[in-house]
């Protein structure tokens, strides 16, 4: 079944959008790894979303004051969907890298279409159809080759830590943070939405950076940071939010989720662009497994209606 709810731009436009979603999130992934041990997790967290929130005030606030009404009716709404997505999600995956490997992140991070279809199907009553879950299935078997580098041995020998129960934690909060978007998403412009999960999301933070700030001292800002907080600032964060946000609304939880399958296949481009990494048989033959199952799981799914949204100014 195709998307008949939706206009042909509408459907290219969700789905470019979830494509960048998946390659700036692969490069916040690579800037993390570039700077584990020099920036603590929840300053890099916290610091992220003031350097968001800096650049969407202009544009946001006052969007939001012209749409105060639909603010206060349903600041309740806002509150959860900014404490699942600013607030923790991206908090407990830094949190997570201190005490688990990158294979184990993404291991569990693979879960995350899965959880969201489940709770899209308990909470939404959105059906999964045959070709989809082969999709679905066609994905994740490309992640793992890629994961695994094309060896099973390597699967085997990931063992469970802390970090790892972090990471589950994440992803059942992005999963929810996901349907719930899609449930009760206040009809606001997209840039005001943001802004208000950003202004939000931010005290939620606050409390445990200052515990960590007391705790470690915080670090030293050198110019050659500078890179790495400009781009978690605005594109895993501003933009991949807007654009995540508007295909979870256009064309689904589900259909969205499986895009995540792409952030191994950009994440290795990307490490060998910048952390001089080598290429592999592996990348190529997983790779093309994540294309053919993004193609069934998206073309294939149960067709998804736009949420009401608000182009309000």
């Amino acid at each position: 079944m195709t998307d008949t709810g939706l206009d042909s731009r509408t459907r290219l436009l969700g789905y470019a959008g979830l494509v960048l979603t998946a390659l700036f999130w692969a490069g916040n992934a690579v800037v993390a790894r570039g700077t584990a041990g020099e920036i603590p997790p929840l300053a890099l967290s916290f610091w992220r979303w003031m350097i968001a929130l800096a650049l969407l005030a202009p544009f946001g606030i006052p969007r939001l004051a012209r749409q105060w009404p639909v603010v206060r009716a349903r600041w309740p709404a806002l509150l959860a969907l900014a404490t699942l997505s600013v607030g923790a999600f991206n908090t407990l995956l830094y949190l997570a890298a201190q005490s688990t490997g990158a294979i184990n992140i993404t291991l569990v991070n693979a879960t995350i279409p899965i959880v969201v279809a489940l709770f899209a199907w308990g909470l939404l009553g959105e059906a999964v159809s045959r070709l989809q879950a082969l999709g679905i299935a066609a994905a994740l078997t490309g992640m793992l080759t890629i994961v695994a580098r094309g060896d099973p041995d390597v699967l085997l020998a990931v063992d469970i830590n802390a970090g790892d129960g972090i990471m589950v934690a994440a992803v059942f909060v992005w999963g929810g943070y996901s349907v719930l978007l899609r449930r009760t998403a206040p009809a606001l412009h997209p840039i005001a939405l943001l802004t208000a999960l950003v202004l939000l999301g931010l005290p939620v933070i606050l409390p445990f950076y200052l515990w960590e700030l007391a705790a470690t001292g915080g670090f030293d800002l050198r110019a050659e940071m500078l890179p790495a907080f400009v781009y978690v600032g605005i594109f895993p964060s501003v933009l991949a939010y807007l654009f995540w946000n508007h295909g979870v609304q256009t064309i689904g939880p589900t259909r969205s989720a499986v895009f995540i399958y792409l952030l191994p296949v950009f994440a290795s481009i990307l490490a060998v662009a910048f952390l001089g990494e080598a290429l592999h048989p592996y990348h190529a033959g997983g790779g093309l497994l994540i294309l053919v199952g993004l193609y069934l799981a998206s073309r294939f799914g149960p067709a998804a209606q736009p949420v009401a949204a608000s182009d309000g100014d």
